[in-house]
């Protein structure tokens, strides 16, 4: 149940007021964002939506603790089919700057993801390469 006691009201603006964060209140939970989100077709629990309205909510706490926060890929699919063009991938970006800073993860950790988010791409090239190398 919500505990209506620990929601911050403030905290969407606080999402906003940071760089890719600027349009995270445009957003009416149509959900565009997770029915194209590969990540969401590949884990049922990751859901870009409930994301976005539980940082609508203030759910501060929720959001910036969730390990659904270091499940997007940074594909950008869903700022393409935004039709508010929330840019939901540069508001993960800044919940994960929020974590940081609120003391949810270390540096370390943070590092250790965008090495890893690096390393995927990196791979998803060479592979791509290999691939047209061999036609």
């Amino acid at each position: 149940m919500l505990d209506l006691n620990s929601l911050d009201l403030e905290f969407k603006n606080r999402v906003a007021s940071k760089p890719g964060g600027e349009k995270a209140t445009n957003c009416f939970l149509c959900g565009t964002c997770t029915a194209g989100c590969p990540v969401s077709s590949l884990n049922n629990e990751y859901n870009p939506r409930r994301i976005m309205r539980m940082i609508l909510l203030g759910m501060e706490k929720d959001v910036l603790s969730s390990p659904q926060l270091w499940q997007c890929s940074q594909c950008h699919t869903c700022v393409a089919h935004c039709p508010q063009d929330v840019r939901f991938a540069d508001v993960m970006r800044v919940l994960r700057e929020l974590a940081l800073e609120d003391g949810y993860i270390s540096r370390e950790f943070l590092e250790e993801v965008e090495k890893i988010d690096r390393e995927i791409r990196q791979e998803r090239i060479d592979r791509v390469n290999r691939l047209q190398n061999n036609r």
